[in-house]
């Protein structure tokens, strides 16, 4: 019998992983050749990846808001919620699109978001996308990504910290960090 080693049920990142998953994946657009007019990120978690990307390929960045993962303090997809509109400071979305996001897990997120653009966005002439983490049973594929997860972990990201703190908690928060 096969004794492989289980697949790890949780993935733990810190700030300087993530950080570096980041530059790693605007490097892996970078060499693809692929040349983009704007980039849209998908907001909460691929906002900080947009930023970044941006700031590195100084394109316009756009904001789409979504949200599934409300249920259960945001660990069960729910219904898809797509806005109807894009926060972008330099026009409207149009040309090469490169779509980020911080993983694609079900693919229903992506796959929502890309018929909404389809339908409201024509003058979008190529959409790619750029996420970090691929789960397994996705049913749709990024163009660019770093990992594949064929075994669907669940992610800790660092920013989750934040998760559950209230405003209130604030100085004992910041005093235990010192």
């Amino acid at each position: 019998m096969d004794e492989a080693s289980p697949a790890p049920r949780d993935i733990h990142v810190s700030w300087d992983d993530y950080h570096r998953m980041v530059e790693t994946l605007a490097l892996k657009v970078h060499e693809s050749g692929w040349r983009f007019d704007q980039i849209l990120c998908l907001a909460r978690g691929g906002m900080r990846i947009g930023d970044v990307l941006s700031r590195i390929f100084e394109a316009p960045l756009g904001i789409l808001a979504t949200s599934s993962y409300r249920e259960a303090a945001g660990t069960r997809q729910g219904e898809l919620d797509i806005a109807q509109f894009i926060t972008i400071t330099q026009g409207s979305l149009s040309g090469r699109v490169l779509l980020v996001d911080d993983m694609i897990d079900t693919g229903n997120t992506f796959k929502g978001v890309l018929e909404h653009l389809q339908n409201n966005f024509p003058e979008v002439e190529e959409l790619r996308s750029a996420v970090l983490w691929w789960k397994g049973h996705a049913v749709v594929e990024p163009d660019y990504y770093l990992e594949y997860l064929p075994h669907n972990p669940w992610i800790h990201q660092p920013f989750e910290v934040y998760d559950g703190l209230q405003p209130g908690q604030l100085k004992a928060w910041l005093r235990r960090k010192q």
